[in-house]
């Protein structure tokens, strides 16, 4: 049995086709799955916790949307070592899809995914962040990235954006990103903020832009905050821009953008199992795009091949 949790509203519901078309490939190959439609927001949380409860061995759980399903997904998983998780990429951003290098055919990646079923493929073990702060009840889990700041200020804007809408259907979803973000550091204030890695070592940093602790090498429509992060190897990037006007932030842009931000002091991307951030003032997190509130402590932790994975191309 596979089961499927599909957001019909993802890519500005271009979804319901896909998905249409996809049921004929299970159709066709007579594969045994149920598929569960999301409905509100939280709702696939909600799904996958009831999936994930369920008393076999090893279910295979497929989701079909963007980044923010997926992150919804992973928060509701209570057993990790009987799941192995599949994307089907059909949101706006994608920037998990884009960072485990699957591609954009939707019904090709389906084909292969069946494929490694099929042969009961125990999945790749990847690394899983997780995020805590004052304003979360509990812990949260993320797939790309966490992060304080501009980066949190956009994601947070961009989830009610009619802006982002209207480019989604212009195929041009990623525009939105950077137009949020020249406008959200014209306006946004900055803080100091002293960082514990690893229970040991210390730094200070002032007038802090953004910090992020990158699972994958991008967010934010492909960005490539933290250019070396990969998802395998035990360990989490902190990228951060500090000590730096905001004027000049916005002419230093290009370089990150372009993924060139190790010649710049300003930038530091610096691996780490776990660190924590306390704030001089609060400010916005977010986990993989999803809101957390605004907050003055912060705590990153890698939790090393917590989750198994279909890895296609």
């Amino acid at each position: 049995m596979i089961y499927f949790i599909v957001n019909i509203t993802a890519r500005t519901g271009k979804s319901r086709a896909i998905w249409m078309e996809m049921k004929e490939i299970l159709e066709n190959r007579s594969i045994e799955y149920k598929a569960f439609q999301t409905r509100y927001a939280g709702h696939a949380t909600d799904l996958a916790r009831k999936i994930s409860s369920l008393p076999e061995d090893r279910i295979y759980l497929i989701t079909v949307g963007g980044d923010g399903t997926l992150n919804e997904v992973i928060n509701g998983i209570t057993d990790f070592s009987r799941i192995v998780l599949g994307i089907l990429p059909i949101g706006s951003g994608n920037d998990f899809a884009r960072g485990m290098g699957v591609s954009k055919d939707t019904l090709s990646n389906l084909e292969q995914m069946l494929d490694l079923i099929e042969s009961a493929s125990e999945g790749t073990a990847i690394d899983l962040g997780e995020v805590s702060c004052e304003a979360l009840d509990t812990p949260k889990y993320f797939a790309i990235s966490s992060g304080a700041g501009l980066d949190a200020i956009v994601c947070k804007k961009a989830l009610h954006s009619r802006l982002k809408k209207f480019l989604n259907q212009l195929h041009l979803g990623k525009l939105t990103y950077l137009l949020l973000t020249i406008e959200s550091l014209f306006s946004m204030t900055t803080c100091d903020a002293d960082i514990i890695f690893n229970h040991g070592e210390a730094m200070h940093v002032s007038r802090m832009i953004f910090s992020a602790g990158m699972n994958l090498r991008a967010e934010g429509g492909g960005v490539p905050m933290a250019p070396d992060a990969v998802p395998d190897d035990g360990m989490l990037c902190l990228a951060m821009a500090h000590d730096v006007p905001k004027w000049l932030t916005f002419f230093l842009l290009p370089f990150l953008v372009a993924g060139k931000q190790k010649y710049i002091s300003v930038f530091d991307c610096i691996p780490f199992k776990e660190c924590t951030l306390h704030l001089s003032s609060p400010m916005t997190v977010h986990a993989d795009g999803e809101y957390c509130g605004e907050n003055t402590t912060i705590t990153y932790k890698c939790l090393p091949g917590k989750l198994h994975f279909l890895k296609i191309s």
